[in-house]
């Protein structure tokens, strides 16, 4: 193994090391990563660097940093080295993470129902009925088939003698596994000999399994709860995975899940309770919804029975306890579940065990002591220095206290605090953390040593519970942290783990569809997600409108002197004034409007054009296309990879320059957004299935686009006669169009009639007005008129004007046409607002006009 590969790898003296003995030598499932590290040159593994990064990057995967008081999207942190666990050692940790699983499900199910463990003194009252998880309108859940916990995380940690010990439950809303998944689709082609070589086992038959399951309980939902309507053979129920939205910090992820899960993504104000049923509101009606899967927190899953915060009271559903309590909803996990996250539980799972499984526990928790219990207390006292302390229930908002880093005043007034209130606390013994190799692509590239924490997924079925074969491994941020955090800005590692023989191949189940379960459409679209689709389609014209604009503008002023520019230019300024690229409310003192001359100086115009092309903090293409980005991120289960990936380049460009671009460097830019908004437009074109949220996303790059040309017109119409028109052409995308038919420059009626009267021209106005006709004609078959008739009688005026007559410069008839127009078009706009999208978040929607 080459020197340099490990000159800055130090193995940790009293510690566990992943990758070398302790003799320092590679163990033997990390052979093939080393010698495989070992031939290849430093470049190779520089590549792959960057192509994980780049991956994350475009597939916008991100986790949001609790410290960032801007809310900005971090990038998920991802290193190129995975963790790699032998076939021997993973079938320990599974049978554990199986035990703990069905014990702690037990356990839920006894708290919420007979609780026979308080009544034989294994567990404290105190430690139940006063944790703020114990959710009283929840006792006596019913539960299909006795399961209440059916996903569940654990957070384990390897100790310097090679043990694993269970860190933590991650019981209401397990995070992180679809990371997971995502982590093994980028990494997976980096390595994919060593894969197959290592017998690395897949991930996608844990979700397969997850998803049947919640299949199997929704199709008990629907037959057995106090509102019963059976689903017909091949129908399947209705899942749905709940979002707290997203400025959540693991949107992305709930996203990706929902995704490739196939699921909804809803948000609290998607669902609604009837009569005890939970149903989707869609733009098609009511249906009803049969499992939900949650990643909203148990107190604000419904602000009408729950006792959750007023800033909360719009993530969940009023009335969701009710239905879940009748039978006619799964909740997964089961509401008050996040009871068993309790770290001052874990000290009685030994007895717990015992009583209910019969046997001891397969892993042990990290030393734990419940400062509730006076012995407990002492001992806590007694070994501060070598102890972490954290609440005891979720809903004290206390940080975790090294017992180490206390010393005089500090540590009095802190056991002061212990005595005082010693139920809120629980102590664990401070465990040094395992450590595996990272790569660092540094001025000297090679493997550093980390601190890392195995984080295992479990899901339960019908036949008990089943593990993920992976996970995700979380890396300490340096090399002397002591906490494992992603809220902190930690990184994370695939998991491979081997296959005794050859990995299988998970084959689907087969089902049986029926001509008449046949989907057509997509009839679960609710009415956020079509006015986020719409809203889209508008954006993104609004970007291609202002990037073309600024293109047309700047080559003007990097082409001719002001005294050299035609009459035309007045115009492209003006339109630029009014589309807000140039702040008019910046025009010097000195300047009389009235006056001849220019109102700005070559020198400023340049300056607030190229800040409009870069900066985010102004009106133009970066801000727009940051607000495209926005918009897309709520809509991020329903883009495909490469959808998405083309929006990420498209704005990374832009919103990372740092300094003021050159000429050439920002002409560029423009180039590289028009050549990505035309490629988002194929996808629409040509990716998407013409369903209903497509049509909303057509008519909101219909309505744009109108919009735009009509002002554009309506500014040419009143130029100077003499003026040049092939910047016009060249801002409506129509210049090869007129060159190619007419082979002479431009004249006033054959520019007006291809970018008015031309059905086949996609810029012209009697285009835009047939697109918007026509999709709404589709979208009112189903949901009856959106009030387009104003706008269908002003196409007949427009398509009755006479060319040899009325199409020409100066025509005040015409002009006052497009201005009625576009009118219109803003009407019919907030005409579809009003009828098919609710706004429920504060005027949140609205404020997306501006």
């Amino acid at each position: 193994m080459p020197n340099q590969l490990l000159a800055h790898y130090l193995a940790a003296p009293d510690g566990f090391d992943e990758m070398l003995d302790a003799a320092k030598a590679p163990r033997a499932h990390w052979r093939a990563m080393l010698a495989n590290l070992e031939h290849e040159a430093p470049a190779m593994m520089r590549q792959r660097l960057e192509m994980v990064q780049r991956q994350v990057r475009e597939n916008g995967v991100s986790y949001n940093v609790t410290a960032d008081l801007h809310g900005k999207q971090r990038p998920w942190d991802l290193n190129v080295l995975p963790l790699i666990l032998p076939h021997e050692e993973w079938s320990v940790i599974e049978a554990a993470v199986i035990q703990r699983a069905t014990l702690l499900n037990r356990i839920l199910g006894d708290v919420y129902g007979k609780q026979e463990m308080l009544a034989e003194g294994l567990l404290p009252s105190a430690l139940v009925h006063g944790h703020a998880g114990f959710l009283r309108p929840c006792h006596g859940m019913r539960h299909h088939d006795d399961v209440a916990l059916h996903l569940y995380a654990v957070d384990l940690a390897r100790a310097p003698d090679g043990r694993w010990w269970v860190m933590a439950d991650r019981t209401q809303a397990p995070l992180g596994a679809g990371y997971a998944l995502e982590n093994r689709s980028i990494i997976a082609p980096t390595f994919p000999d060593l894969l197959r070589k290592l017998k690395v086992q897949p991930l996608s038959r844990f979700f397969r399994t997850m998803h049947d399951s919640l299949v199997h309980w929704g199709r008990m939902c629907a037959a057995s709860g106090d509102n019963p309507a059976p689903l017909r053979e091949g129908e399947a129920p209705l899942i749905v995975l709940l979002t707290p939205g997203p400025r959540t910090e693991s949107y992305t992820e709930q996203s990706y899940l929902a995704r490739y899960l196939g699921l909804p993504l809803v948000e609290g104000g998607d669902l609604t309770v009837r009569d005890g049923v939970v149903y989707l509101k869609t733009l098609a009606g009511l249906h009803r919804v049969h499992v939900i899967m949650r990643r909203v927190d148990d107190e604000a899953c419904d602000p009408l029975e729950l006792s959750g915060a007023p800033h909360n009271a719009m993530l969940g559903v009023a009335g969701l306890t009710q239905a879940a309590m009748r039978g006619n909803v799964l909740v997964a996990n089961s509401l008050g579940s996040s009871l068993l996250e309790s770290g001052a539980l874990l000290g009685f799972l030994p007895a717990l065990s015992k009583r209910l499984l019969g046997e001891p526990l397969k892993m042990p928790s990290v030393a734990t002591w419940w400062c509730g219990e006076p012995a407990a207390l002492d001992t806590v006292i007694a070994k501060l220095d070598r102890l972490v302390i954290k609440p005891s229930f979720s809903q004290l908002p206390q940080a975790a206290v090294f017992g180490q880093d206390l010393d005089g005043e500090a540590r009095a007034a802190f056991i002061a605090r212990l005595r005082a209130n010693p139920d809120h606390y629980v102590a664990q013994e401070l465990v040094r953390l395992s450590q595996a190799p990272v790569w660092k692509d540094s001025s000297a590239p090679g493997l550093q040593a980390r601190a890392v924490g195995l984080r295992v997924f479990a899901c339960a079925t019908p036949n008990g519970y089943v593990v993920m074969p992976g996970g995700l491994t979380r890396v300490a941020t340096g090399p002397d942290a002591r906490v494992l955090t992603m809220q902190m800005g930690g990184a994370s590692k695939d998991t491979w783990v081997q296959a005794r023989a050859r990995a299988e191949v998970h084959r689907p189940q087969q089902r049986r569809i029926t001509g008449r379960d046949l989907v057509r459409e997509d009839t679960n679209l609710s009415s956020r997600v079509a006015e986020n689709l719409l809203w889209f389609g508008r954006h993104a014209e609004r970007s291609d409108n202002i990037c073309r604009l600024l293109r047309v503008a700047l080559q003007f002023l990097f082409n001719d002197r002001f005294d050299q520019r035609g009459a035309e230019w007045p115009t492209v300024e003006a339109l630029c004034i009014w589309f807000g690229l140039i702040d008019e409310g910046s025009r010097p003192a000195a300047a009389d409007p009235s006056a001849a001359g220019p109102i700005f100086t070559d020198a400023e115009l340049e300056s607030a054009l190229l800040l409009a092309v870069v900066s985010p903090t102004v009106p133009g293409l970066a801000r727009q296309q940051q607000q495209l980005h926005r918009i897309a991120g709520q809509l991020h289960e329903r883009f495909s990879a490469d959808n998405w990936r083309a929006l990420n380049r498209m704005v990374q460009p832009t919103t990372l320059v740092g300094e003021r671009p050159s000429q050439s460097g920002v002409m560029t830019i423009l180039d590289d957004a028009a050549a990505a908004l035309m490629t988002l437009s194929g996808f629409a074109l040509d990716g998407m299935t013409r369903d209903l949220g497509w049509r909303f996303m057509s008519v909101g790059r219909r309505l744009e686009r109108l919009q735009f040309q009509s002002v554009v017109l309506q500014r040419a119409l009143a130029m100077d006669a003499n003026g040049n028109l092939d910047w016009l052409l060249e801002l409506s995308d129509s210049s090869i169009t007129y060159r190619t038919r007419y082979r002479a420059q431009p004249e006033w009626l054959p520019v007006l009639d291809l970018l008015l009267l031309d059905e086949t021209n996609p810029r012209s106005i009697v285009f835009q007005l047939n697109g918007i006709l026509g999709t709404l004609t589709k979208i009112a078959h189903r949901k009856g008129d959106c009030g387009e008739q104003q706008l269908a009688q002003l196409k007949q005026e427009l398509m009755a004007l006479d060319p040899d007559r009325e199409l020409n410069h100066g025509n005040a008839l015409l002009g006052d046409l497009l201005h009625r127009i576009g009118l219109a078009s803003a009407a019919l706009s907030e005409q579809i607002s009003v009828q098919f999208f609710s706004y429920t978040d504060n005027g949140r929607q609205r404020n997306r006009t501006s």
